[in-house]
């Protein structure tokens, strides 16, 4: 597991694991874990990825109670190549009954390593999605949750754009 993997599955973890509810390091929001695919586009190739993906949200604007804000961290590989990213912004949402709609827009940072190399960028993350709750009894604080972003690096003079989805399972908190 690389460094990066490590780091953002140990934040998760104390995010999840955090006994009483006021040393949470996210006092109220939601965590999410799950699995993608990621289709990117550079300057010749197309190259298809799976990989992860896990964010944190927290709603700190209470005068604004449909607005949060994201920490999004991804790990997409394919042969040959391994792509990480890091990510913070903001997420609007709108609960309709069940479902929870949301778009967000986030900047970071991308690591890509093919070949023995590494390159590192800043990227532009927009995407959105849908939320479903559980109805189960002992699930009432999850739901599933649909995802696709966009995201658009620039390096030596050459753009790439990626596309991905992500399915995977919310803990609302």
């Amino acid at each position: 597991m690389s460094k990066t993997a490590a780091v953002v599955l140990a934040f998760l973890s104390l995010m999840l694991f955090s006994i009483p509810s006021k040393a949470q390091l996210l006092p109220s929001g939601n965590v999410y874990g799950a699995v993608g695919y990621a289709s990117n586009v550079d300057v010749v190739n197309r190259l298809t990825f799976r990989g992860w993906e896990g964010s944190g949200e927290d709603d700190l604007f209470k005068r604004f109670p449909y607005l949060g804000l994201v920490l999004d961290g991804s790990g997409f590989y394919r042969k040959g190549v391994t792509q990480y990213n890091l990510v913070l912004g903001p997420r609007v949402f709108k609960n309709y009954g069940k479902w929870r709609v949301f778009a967000d827009a986030m900047g970071g940072l991308q690591e890509a390593r093919s070949g023995g190399q590494g390159f590192h960028t800043v990227i532009v993350d927009l995407g959105g999605g849908v939320d479903r709750k559980f109805q189960f009894l002992f699930l009432k604080n999850f739901s599933w949750r649909l995802q696709f972003d966009y995201v658009h690096s620039h390096e030596l003079s050459a753009n790439q754009n990626d596309f991905r989805g992500t399915v995977g399972l919310v803990w609302r908190f």
